[in-house]
């Protein structure tokens, strides 16, 4: 079989991963009727990240290799609010931080024309680089869902992250069609779904809110509030930029 079909390949395998955290995620999240971080979806992000960063690599794609170095260790910080990264032994830790580093270096050592880290080419075209604006804007929505993770100091997942996530899937999908990538254009088209899902099950959750305000003692409300503090300061924020 041709080498594309095995790069293709790994490419499905990572964006499977990104899919199957999204599909998890989803389910939990319709099963509590309000957005859910549960552990499963940050672990399957790390190893998704390592997967595609690989596969980035061998495309010769800086968008995704970016994108995934991005993500990855703010993977690693959501598992430490959660608790898990400090049940992992040490010397498992150590090489989950080097992975990045250890993936392009290993690689590198194939008999497949892969260029320094400076060599990657960016094309000018306009489609290209709106698409490269998108791959990026998709990955750093996780620098935007880390800071309100760090202020709320508990893993969380705000609008905001899924507005981003709708922007940049879109974009990307117009990266990938003139990439010629299908791994990204069948993976984003998919993902669609749950992102509108999620931004629809947000603002229900954000009018209810509203609506227990007006309805509602204060102490009612507490007692029966099976929110986050995150959740319920940034319910709080969305319910005054609505109005």
């Amino acid at each position: 079989m041709p080498v594309n079909f095995w790069i293709y390949l790994l490419g499905l395998l990572g964006q499977s991963l990104f899919g199957a955290r999204v599909l998890v995620q989803w389910w939990i999240t319709e099963k509590r009727k309000r957005i859910a971080s549960p552990l499963i979806f940050w672990i399957l992000s790390l190893i998704g990240a390592v997967v595609f960063l690989i596969y980035g690599i061998i495309r010769n794609d800086i968008a995704i290799v970016i994108g995934q170095c991005i993500g990855y260790f703010v993977y690693i910080r959501n598992l430490q609010l959660i608790g898990y990264w400090s049940g992992i032994p040490l010397i498992s830790r150590i090489v989950i931080l080097l992975i990045p580093a250890l993936s392009y270096v290993l690689i590198a050592g194939f008999s497949m024309p892969i260029p320094p880290v400076g060599g990657f080419i960016i094309n000018a075209h306009p489609l290209a680089l709106l698409g490269i604006v998108g791959q990026l804007l998709f990955n750093v929505r996780f620098l935007y869902q880390l800071y309100y993770a760090e202020k709320h100091h508990e893993s969380i997942l705000p609008m905001g992250f899924w507005l981003i996530s709708l922007s940049g899937s879109t974009l990307t999908i117009i990266y990938a069609i003139f990439r010629e990538d299908p791994v990204l254009l069948i993976a984003q088209s998919l993902a669609l779904i749950p992102y509108v899902r999620n931004i629809a099950i947000r603002r229900r959750n954000i009018w209810g809110r509203s609506e227990e305000k007006h309805t509602y003692p204060k102490t009612d409300m507490k007692r029966h509030s099976h929110r986050t503090k995150g959740e319920e300061h940034h319910d709080e924020h969305q319910i005054k930029t609505i109005r």
